[in-house]
Protein backbone atom coordinates (compact mmCIF):
# COMPACT_ATOMS: atom_id res chain seq x y z
CA UNK A 1 0.00 0.00 0.00
CA UNK A 2 1.59 3.14 -1.24
CA UNK A 3 1.68 5.99 1.39
CA UNK A 4 1.50 10.06 0.16
CA UNK A 5 3.00 12.87 1.60
CA UNK A 6 0.00 13.18 4.05
CA UNK A 7 0.81 9.79 5.72
CA UNK A 8 -2.26 8.33 4.60
CA UNK A 9 -2.10 5.56 1.75
CA UNK A 10 -3.65 6.98 -1.41
CA UNK A 11 -6.88 5.26 -1.86
CA UNK A 12 -7.45 6.83 1.89
CA UNK A 13 -6.63 9.93 0.71
CA UNK A 14 -8.33 9.63 -2.00
CA UNK A 15 -11.62 8.48 -0.60
CA UNK A 16 -11.11 11.59 1.83
CA UNK A 17 -10.82 14.23 -0.55
CA UNK A 18 -14.03 12.69 -2.53
CA UNK A 19 -16.03 13.13 0.58
CA UNK A 20 -14.75 16.48 1.30
CA UNK A 21 -15.63 17.68 -1.50
CA UNK A 22 -18.98 16.22 -1.91
CA UNK A 23 -19.76 17.51 1.68
CA UNK A 24 -18.67 20.68 0.90
CA UNK A 25 -20.72 21.02 -2.79
CA UNK A 26 -23.46 20.00 -0.88
CA UNK A 27 -23.32 22.85 1.56
CA UNK A 28 -22.57 25.46 -1.36
CA UNK A 29 -25.41 23.97 -3.08
CA UNK A 30 -27.82 24.95 -0.57
CA UNK A 31 -27.60 28.28 -1.29
CA UNK A 32 -28.14 28.00 -4.75
CA UNK A 33 -31.15 26.15 -4.24
CA UNK A 34 -32.40 29.31 -2.65
CA UNK A 35 -31.02 31.03 -4.74
CA UNK A 36 -33.10 29.42 -7.51
CA UNK A 37 -36.33 29.64 -5.41
CA UNK A 38 -35.84 33.43 -4.66
CA UNK A 39 -35.34 33.72 -8.40
CA UNK A 40 -38.62 32.36 -9.09
CA UNK A 41 -36.91 29.15 -10.71
CA UNK A 42 -38.63 25.95 -9.06
CA UNK A 43 -37.05 23.11 -12.26
CA UNK A 44 -33.29 24.99 -11.46
CA UNK A 45 -33.88 25.01 -8.00
CA UNK A 46 -35.17 21.07 -8.39
CA UNK A 47 -32.23 20.40 -10.13
CA UNK A 48 -29.78 21.67 -7.55
CA UNK A 49 -31.59 19.52 -4.87
CA UNK A 50 -30.58 16.77 -7.36
CA UNK A 51 -26.79 17.52 -7.15
CA UNK A 52 -27.03 18.04 -3.63
CA UNK A 53 -28.52 14.57 -3.03
CA UNK A 54 -26.44 12.88 -5.26
CA UNK A 55 -23.46 14.26 -3.40
CA UNK A 56 -24.83 13.40 -0.28
CA UNK A 57 -24.78 9.94 -1.33
CA UNK A 58 -21.88 10.43 -2.44
CA UNK A 59 -20.32 11.36 0.69
CA UNK A 60 -21.95 8.66 2.99
CA UNK A 61 -20.46 5.66 0.08
CA UNK A 62 -16.96 7.22 0.79
CA UNK A 63 -17.79 7.18 4.62
CA UNK A 64 -18.64 3.23 4.37
CA UNK A 65 -15.60 2.88 2.43
CA UNK A 66 -13.46 4.26 5.02
CA UNK A 67 -15.33 2.65 7.74
CA UNK A 68 -14.05 -0.71 5.33
CA UNK A 69 -10.88 0.44 5.38
CA UNK A 70 -10.28 1.88 9.06
CA UNK A 71 -8.98 0.10 11.71
CA UNK A 72 -10.66 -0.05 15.16
CA UNK A 73 -14.11 1.69 16.21
CA UNK A 74 -15.95 4.28 13.89
CA UNK A 75 -16.76 7.53 16.09
CA UNK A 76 -16.88 9.60 13.16
CA UNK A 77 -20.31 8.83 11.72
CA UNK A 78 -22.48 11.67 10.27
CA UNK A 79 -25.26 12.93 12.01
CA UNK A 80 -28.87 12.04 10.02
CA UNK A 81 -31.46 14.69 9.68
CA UNK A 82 -29.46 17.54 10.19
CA UNK A 83 -29.08 20.38 8.46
Amino acid sequence: MATGETGFDDVTYDLISVQYHALKGGHDYGQYVRDARNAGKEEIAAFFEQVMAEDSARAMQCHEFLKKLGPGTDNTSPQQGTA
